[in-house]
């Protein structure tokens, strides 16, 4: 489960490339440090009590419901759903970008979209031979996905040109821009929740998962940017793919080729295991009567929402020639308020029901079940500050931001004027 979690929430340090870029090698190192500090590990802690104390399929919209009503968690749902439609646009991008990185041909014409394609499709029936499947998948794509690395570190440790450049001033500096990809880059801790149903021992399995994987995200970001800052590349020229790049600069071709593959692993590790994660919201949502029936239809020997992961499939193809920018604004912030309404589960199910067992509690009485909402709180808030102005084509991120949360309270209440039937 901790191979399946560190995919939900890393997939290696691709993604980091503009952190770099947009504040430079110390600056990145900081972020890298006090972002989890602030977000992943309040986060961990959250889905830790919520998730052994309510071990049940589709996780967090299970709590919020539970804690507030059918139609704060109907809003949890959608706006968890939401933003999985911009997130889950990301990884093909970044499967393109870097195998476009080394062979710039497979970018020309539709090839890069049908690569694109091919990976989601593949994702699609990796998941439908169920949780077992994506959970042992993982950990030899992690495998996979780490030897590079370990590789470029111990070049990079051995280049012999320390500190040359780590204080070489940058073109423009955006720490907030920096956050933001941070942010996306330590987001997802919740999304293991949403298969309790079919986690063997959750009490137990769910804590382990959260801080083991916890603690191997923060390590593989953190020690390939110190190992290259210290080797004298340009923060400026860091680009999304820039990976290949500085494994080129490090360590040739053969490592650059390694670092590409890499990239293609890490895309499909972390597209495969939220997939495992996002189609499980529907199938409850089915069978809370919310959606057709059809998306409860499991799969008879191995248990998948086989038509919830099709459609999810065909609904995140869609936005997947979108591009990255645009995608990650309006995931982080979509996901973010969803992740900021399960802190609010948190606080009132200590409220509402005491007495509920809770294998792991946060410390400090319900003063540190507030207390670990409230730097969550503060990062969303400084990247909405941040991206007012963001467009997508003509079109401003927030309004877009705001048009689909609206939306979510109006289907929610034309979905009660609809008959419901529960899925058997």
């Amino acid at each position: 489960m901790i191979a399946a979690t560190y995919f939900m929430v890393a997939g290696g340090p691709y993604g980091l490339e503009e952190v770099v870029q947009k504040t430079g090698y110390r600056a990145t190192l900081l972020i890298l440090v006090i972002t989890p500090l602030l977000w992943s590990l309040p986060t961990a802690m959250m889905v830790s009590e919520l998730a052994t104390a309510i071990p049940e399929e589709g996780g967090f919209y299970i709590w919020v419901r539970r804690g507030m009503g059918r139609f704060w968690g109907f809003q949890e749902t959608w706006l968890t759903l939401a933003g999985s439609m911009f997130e889950m646009a990301l990884y093909p991008n970044l499967c393109v970008a870097y195998l476009g990185r080394y062979f710039p041909g497979l970018q020309s014409g539709h090839r890069g979209l049908l690569i694109g394609f091919a990976m989601i499709a593949l994702c699609t029936v990796w998941n439908i031979f169920g949780v077992r499947a994506v959970g042992e998948g993982s950990v030899w794509l992690n495998v996979a996905l780490f030897a590079p690395f370990v590789a470029l570190i111990i070049f990079a440790l051995g280049s012999g040109r320390a500190g040359e450049t780590i204080s070489v001033p940058l073109r423009h500096v955006d720490l907030l821009g920096g956050v933001l990809i941070a942010m996306w880059n330590y987001m997802g801790w919740d999304n293991l929740s949403t298969i309790a149903g079919e986690v063997e021992a959750p009490q137990r399995t769910y804590s382990r998962a959260m801080f083991g994987a916890l603690l191997l995200v923060v390590v593989s970001y953190l020690l390939p940017v110190a190992a290259v800052a210290r080797t004298g590349i340009n923060p400026n020229g860091w680009t999304t793919g820039g990976w290949v790049d500085i494994g080129q600069i490090i360590g040739g071709q053969i490592l650059a080729i390694a670092i590409a593959i890499a990239g293609v692993v890490g895309a499909i590790g972390t597209f495969n295991a939220l997939m495992l994660s996002f189609t499980r919201l529907p199938m409850v949502m089915a069978e809370d009567g919310y959606l057709p029936r059809i998306f409860a239809w499991r799969h008879p020997r191995t248990g998948a929402p086989w038509f919830a992961i099709a459609a999810c499939a065909v609904f995140w193809g869609i936005c997947y020639p979108l591009g990255f920018e645009g995608n990650l604004i309006l995931d982080v912030l979509l996901t973010g308020l969803s992740i900021l309404l399960e802190f609010w589960a948190l606080v009132v199910l200590r409220i509402r029901e005491p007495g509920l067992a809770r294998p792991f509690r946060v410390p400090g009485g319900m003063a540190g079940a507030v207390a670990i909402g409230l730097p969550p709180l503060a990062l969303m808030l400084a990247t909405v500050v941040r991206n007012h102005k963001e467009l997508v084509g003509a079109t401003n991120e927030l309004a877009i931001g705001t048009i689909i949360i609206a939306a979510g309270v109006a289907v929610y209440f034309l979905s009660r004027l609809i008959p419901r039937k529960k899925a058997a």
